[in-house]
């Protein structure tokens, strides 16, 4: 089945810079675009509430809005527009299963003005089976160089970091870009020395070649299957948060995974992807493992 990408838009600011970054990733990829605007009739008894049919007109005519934007700015794009008649976050996360990702907006920088933290964007990017990537604003545009590397972390064992690697390196054979795969690392408590793990750091020549060898044996299949993508690695001794945004000044886009999980509030997105959602100045990737 061809897959598609998705855009939702509400007629934000944000919004809209992710719609231009799903359109131009689209072309890139060679890919159709789908913006979506979620909207589901709820009556409300307070005064200067806007009735149904007034809401229904002002929610058709965001989605028209963005979508002439787009089709005079990229006559050549394939383009379709819906308006979802769901919440937010089930109406994206249902168009989602067909998708080869999903773009939504992200507000500003910090704790307080990050990422819709509290809103439909955590639910959507913790609930999603595809990727879902956050685009910033900046006066009206994404927060995009427009040249740079594909920032990637690899964390964990090859399988754990596989989905978001090949989403990295899918998309920087689309833009002719290059890669940067970081894998940072952290000296263990005592506790956690055994014999084995000894031996195989003894093996690789201590610790830090042993870190070196990981990062080049995740990224071994994926060189051979996209051969003309430059590659950069990069180990270092820190967080895998402060590690990732410390490389992120210059990148396109920054793509982190996510695993599987659920706290005691709910869906979870994970300490790196959340480090990187309020403060990367770039666009950020979180991709589902598995």
């Amino acid at each position: 089945m061809s897959r598609e990408i998705v855009a939702g838009v509400d007629g934000s600011p944000e919004s809209l810079a992710a719609a231009d970054w799903a359109a131009r990733e689209a072309l890139h990829r060679g890919l159709p675009l789908r913006l979506a605007h979620a909207w589901r009739w709820e009556p409300i008894d307070l005064p200067l509430v806007q009735d149904r049919e007034t809401q229904e007109r002002v929610a058709d005519a965001v989605l028209r809005e963005a979508e002439t934007a787009l089709a005079d700015r990229y006559p050549e794009l394939a383009l379709t527009a819906e308006v979802l008649r769901d919440t937010p976050v089930a109406a994206l996360l249902g168009t989602g299963e067909r998708a080869e990702m999903l773009v939504i907006g992200s507000r500003g920088h910090g704790a307080v003005t990050g990422f819709l933290l509290g809103s439909y964007g955590q639910q959507v990017i913790a609930g999603a089976t595809r990727p879902v990537v956050a685009v910033r604003s900046r006066d009206g545009e994404p927060a995009e160089p427009p040249t740079g590397h594909v920032l990637v972390g690899q964390l964990g064992d090859p399988e754990d970091s596989a989905a978001a690697l090949g989403f990295a390196f899918a998309t920087a054979a689309a833009r002719g870009a290059s890669v940067r795969a970081v894998r940072a690392w952290s000296l263990p408590p005592l506790y956690a020395y055994s014999p084995a793990s000894m031996r195989l750091a003894d093996e690789a020549g201590g610790l830090v070649p042993y870190e070196e060898k990981a990062l080049r044996e995740a990224l071994a299949p994926w060189r051979e299957r996209y051969p003309d993508v430059p590659v950069t690695e990069h180990v270092e001794l820190g967080s895998a948060g402060q590690v990732l945004l410390s490389s992120s000044g210059a990148a396109q886009l920054l793509v982190v995974g996510r695993r599987a999980g659920r706290g005691a509030l709910g869906s979870r997105i994970g300490s790196v992807a959340h480090a990187a959602l309020h403060l990367a100045p770039c666009p950020v990737a979180v991709v589902p493992q598995g």
